[in-house]
C-alpha cells in the first residue's frame, strides 16, 4: 500500500480483513498493526524473537507493517535486515493463514522492495493511495463531525476549506485525513472551553462548530 500519511491505508487494510473474514479466507481478520520498533531488536536474536512474536498474534489476520522501507535503513550491523528475512520466512510458512501488507511512501517502498530479491514476487499487488482533494477532505471533515454529533455552522463551510487549501499548499509532506482530524479535535476541544466560559448553552450550542473555533484550531 503506497500513498502518503492520512491516505486510508490502515482503514483499507481493516476492510480487507473484514472482507476476507466474512469470505471464509481468513480465521479472523483482525489486523496487527507494527512498526519498525515492533520487529527489531537490540541484541543478535532478538529480532526474530520479535519478529515471530508479531507473526503469531497475526495468525488468521493482518500483519500491517507500516513505514516498511525502516526495516532496510540501517547499517550492516543493523538487525533490520533479519526481520525481513523473518518476514519472507514467515510467510512461506502461513502462506494460507494471513496476509502481510507493507505500507508508506510510494517511493521509498519501491526502495524497500529491491532489498532482498524475494520481496518483490511475494508482494505482486500493488495499491496506490493518491492524495485527497480539498473538497474530499472538506466531506471527510463533515463526517467527523456527524460521527461525534457535531456540525459547523453556516458561515464555517467555507472558513473549513480556506483552512484546508492553505494547510495542503505549505504541507512538506502532505497528512491528508490525519491533518483534518487534528483540525477537527482541535476545534471541538475550543468550542468546549468557549461554552464553559460562557456559562449558559443549548443542545443546539452543544453540537455546534463555528468558524471561530476552526481559526483557532489551525494555528499551530
Amino acid at each position: 500500500m503506497k500513498g502518503n500519511p492520512g491516505t486510508g491505508k490502515t482503514t483499507v487494510a481493516r476492510i480487507i480483513g473484514r472482507l476476507l473474514f466474512e469470505a471464509g479466507l481468513l480465521e479472523k481478520g483482525h489486523v496487527v498493526e507494527v512498526e519498525r520498533a515492533d520487529l527489531v531488536g537490540e541484541y543478535i536474536g532478538h529480532t526474530a524473537q520479535k519478529t515471530r512474536e508479531q507473526i503469531r498474534k497475526a495468525l488468521g489476520g493482518i500483519l500491517f507493517i507500516d513505514e516498511a522501507y525502516s526495516l532496510a535503513r540501517g547499517g550492516e550491523k543493523d538487525f533490520g535486515k533479519e526481520c525481513i528475512d523473518c518476514i519472507v520466512k514467515g510467510m512461506e510458512d502461513h502462506s494460507r493463514d494471513m496476509v502481510f501488507i507493507l505500507a508508506g511512501y510510494p517511493a521509498e517502498i519501491e526502495q524497500f522492495l529491491r532489498t532482498n530479491p524475494g520481496l518483490r514476487s511475494r508482494f505482486p499487488i500493488h495499491l496506490d493511495f493518491p492524495d485527497y482533494s480539498v473538497e474530499e477532505l472538506v466531506q471527510i471533515a463533515c463526517l467527523m463531525l456527524q460521527k461525534r454529533d457535531y456540525k459547523l455552522s453556516p458561515e464555517a463551510y467555507g472558513v473549513l476549506e480556506n483552512i484546508i487549501r492553505e494547510k495542503i499548499e505549505t504541507e512538506t509532506v502532505p497528512s491528508n485525513a490525519r491533518m483534518v482530524r487534528n483540525l477537527i479535535e482541535k476545534a471541538i476541544r475550543r468550542q468546549a472551553v468557549r461554552l464553559v466560559r460562557e456559562g449558559a448553552f443549548s443542545r443546539q450550542d452543544l453540537m455546534l462548530i463555528t468558524s471561530k473555533e476552526l481559526l483557532e484550531a489551525s494555528v499551530r
